[in-house]
Order: structure tokens, then sequence, then C-alpha cells
């Protein structure tokens, strides 16, 4: 299993906007075959920052996943939301693996 860490630099003024785009997401990830784990918005500390965590089978899944998406209508439109709202400044994707006993 990977899991897809998310880091998005977000304008602190249209929290409300990105948490729009959160929610259409959530269940695009996990129709196309993720098992999405949430959006996390600022609450103490950076007013700016917000993560997200969905996990694939495997970096194949992933890239099936990519595949599909750039694909979906659901997903263009949820794409062209953040751009026309302009709520996310940046983002940074990286991969991890877990760690269970």
């Amino acid at each position: 299993m990977i899991t897809c860490y998310l880091k998005y630099v977000i304008d602190p003024y249209k929290l409300k906007e990105f948490e729009h785009y959160a929610k259409l997401w959530i269940p695009l990830v996990n129709r196309l075959g993720g098992s999405h784990h949430g959006y996390f918005m600022p609450h103490e500390g950076a007013n700016n920052i917000a993560l997200a965590l969905f996990s694939f089978p495997s970096l194949a899944a992933y890239e099936s996943y990519r595949e599909k998406m750039a694909a979906d209508c659901e997903c263009q439109a949820a794409f062209a939301y953040a751009e026309e709202t302009r709520c996310i400044v940046s983002y940074e994707r990286s991969f991890m693996r877990p760690v269970f006993e």
C-alpha cells in the first residue's frame, strides 16, 4: 500500500472554497479505486496550510487512478473549480508507505 500525502498552500481568505473543493474530491478518489482518509483544514497555527491523505494498493494502482482521473468529467470539473476560485496557491505531493507492527 502507498499513501499520497498532499500539502496545500491555500488562500486563507478562501477557506470555504477550498473546503468545497476537498469535499468534491473525497468521493472521486474513492470511486476511482483509492481510499481517501480526508482533508485536514487549518485550525491552530498556520492559516494557509491544508493536508490530504489517500491510499492505493500500489503505485501502479495510483498511476491507473491518474489515467482515469484525466478522462473523468467530474474530476476535470473539480480541477476547474479550484482554478476558477484560486483557492489553492500551490501544493506538493509525496508518497509514503505505512509501517505496522
